[in-house]
């Protein structure tokens, strides 16, 4: 069971990797604000909804409550958060991007939030 390991954690708004998932979303949403009006359906909605993906699954994954059924939503988040990147790094391509400041803090969440990810995987999975 995933309190077996998990201590103090009484909600999935305890994980870390829940939080920096949130801290994301409110960055991407800011970063978004100033895309081209004519992407608001195609790519910025992607972006967006990738976004939201992550700490949601997390979310989810939690209320499963098995470490199977969570490690599936975890890799879910782990996926959307490269969908997130990729769609970031084409975004700045088309030059949609107008604060590459707040562009490169992503990324370095995007990083963090990556690694603390994959350790959270094997953390459940063993």
């Amino acid at each position: 069971m995933i309190s077996s390991f998990m201590g103090s954690i009484n909600s999935y708004k305890d994980l870390l990797i829940w939080q920096k998932g949130i801290t994301l979303v409110v960055k991407v949403y800011q970063l978004t604000r100033f895309f081209p009006p004519e992407e608001l359906y195609s790519l910025t909605n992607q972006i967006k909804r990738a976004a939201v993906s992550i700490p949601s699954n997390i979310a989810e994954g939690y209320g499963r409550n098995t470490n199977k059924s969570f490690s599936h939503f975890i890799d879910i988040s782990r996926g959307s958060l490269n969908e997130l990147e990729t769609q970031l790094i084409i975004a700045k391509e088309l030059m949609y991007i107008t604060d590459i400041d707040l562009y490169n803090e992503i990324l370095l969440l995007i990083d963090e939030e990556s690694k603390m990810i994959n350790a959270f995987c094997k953390t459940l999975k063993n």
